[in-house]
Parts: structure tokens; sequence; C-alpha cells
């Protein structure tokens, strides 16, 4: 079993009610996404609160709305956020996104982010709150895909990591509603493994796509590679420490 708590530089997560615990492709996201121009921004399946957390550490002028369908992770989140130094600029929502999507925007989002579920025909978990975390069935990608028509701004971006595999499906279906690709970072473990996951950011401007490789560990050193450790520095309590994998 996992820890009830993740601690990192400036928060910490705690994670006993919540499905998914902290992972690595949450902090990547969190770390990666270009939140510099975004004023209003979406957290679309917040789980723990991570992501938000994260983005608004990154960004101190940053308004966050943070989404969760599941009531027990709605509330691990609500105790995260109490708990960190922007609650007054983080609001938790326990909701259906496809329901939220379809209410009445007063104001647009400037940036839409989700580590979203992504099995399809696996094996569905025996628990239901697990199943709501991994399952897409609760959040397919052509209803997160449709919710940002309502929610995005003209210029605003949508951030997503997924494998390989489903980042096809999604940049496929995001391509033939209208979104194009702005940014991608494939993600690989080490230098010689194929990329396990797929950083996205998608826009409604056409643009030249900027698109890199990150190396997560060298193995001559046994290490975290120094791109990996510049990306998610300002996170992790470890990189001070000097403490290996």
């Amino acid at each position: 079993m996992g820890n009830d708590f993740f601690r990192f530089k400036r928060f910490t997560v705690r994670q006993s009610l919540a499905a998914m615990k902290v992972g690595v492709d949450s902090v990547l996201l969190g770390a990666w996404a270009d939140v510099s121009q975004a004023s209003r921004i979406l957290d679309v399946g917040t789980g723990t609160g991570l992501l938000a957390l994260m983005l608004a550490q990154r960004n101190p002028a940053a308004m966050i709305d943070a989404v969760e369908i599941d009531p027990a992770a709605c509330l691990q989140a609500l105790q995260n956020v109490s708990d960190c130094p922007w609650a007054n600029r983080i609001r938790v929502i326990c909701d259906d996104f496809r329901h939220f999507a379809c209410r009445d925007v007063v104001a647009r989002y400037d940036m839409l982010i989700s580590n979203p579920p992504y099995f399809t025909n696996s094996l569905k978990s025996a628990g239901e709150q697990r199943r709501l975390a991994r399952h897409n069935d609760s959040l397919p990608f052509s209803a997160l895909i449709d919710g940002q028509k309502r929610l995005l701004s003209p210029e605003g971006v949508m951030a997503v990591i997924l494998p390989p595999a489903e980042a096809q499906l999604f940049i496929r279906h995001a391509v033939s509603e209208g979104l194009f690709v702005k940014r991608l970072l494939h993600v690989r473990t080490v230098s010689s493994a194929p990329p396990r996951r797929v950083l996205m950011e998608l826009s409604r401007t056409a643009t030249n796509v900027d698109e890199r490789m990150l190396c997560m560990e060298n193995i001559a050193r046994d290490d975290f590679t120094c791109e990996y450790r510049e990306l998610t520095g300002d996170f992790y309590l470890k990189f001070d420490e000097g403490i290996k994998k």
C-alpha cells in the first residue's frame, strides 16, 4: 500500500481517500504545461488536486477550478487545497465534467489540463472508485474534446498526458474537431526504451509544432537526467536531498 501522503517542496498531497495516488504522469504534466499566459485554468479529473496545486505554485496570478466526479477524491482535493499556500485561488468542484461543460460559462478558461483515464477495453477494476479513475467510460476522450469548445477561450490551450497509442487516438479526434497540436513531449524512462508517455498541448490556431524528447534516467549513472531534474526540480524534495531512485 502506498503512503497516505506525498510531500513536495511547497505543499503536501494527502491521498488516502483517492483511488489514484500521486504519480509521475501528473508531475510531468504539471511541470511541463505552459501556464505563463493563463489567468483562468480548469483541471479536469483533479483527483487529489495535484495538478491544480502545481499550477497554482507556478503561476501566482492564476485562478484555478478543479473538477472531480468522485466524491471521496473531491473531499481529498478539498483537504489538500485548504492546507496549501494558494487555497484562495483554487476552487474544487464535485461534478461530472460532461455536466459541468454544459453549464452556462460566464468567463472561459485560458487552459484546460487533464491527466485523463485512458483504459478502454481492458478488464474493469473491482472497485467503482478505481474504475472511475482508470477507465475512460467516465471521461471519454470525445467528452474532453467536446467540452473544450464551450470552456476554452479562443486563444486557450488544452494540455494532456497519455500513453503513445492513446495519444495518437486523442490527437486524431482533436484535429477532426478543429484543434491543432502546438507542443509535444515524448517521455522515455531510459534512452534505449521507446516513449512511455506523450505530453501534448493543443489550440485552435495552427502553428509549427514544438516536438521534443525527454529521457528520465541515465543508465550508466543509475540516476535521473539533468533534463528531468530541471523540469521537476521545483517540486521534488529528492532532488534537493540527492536521493537516487
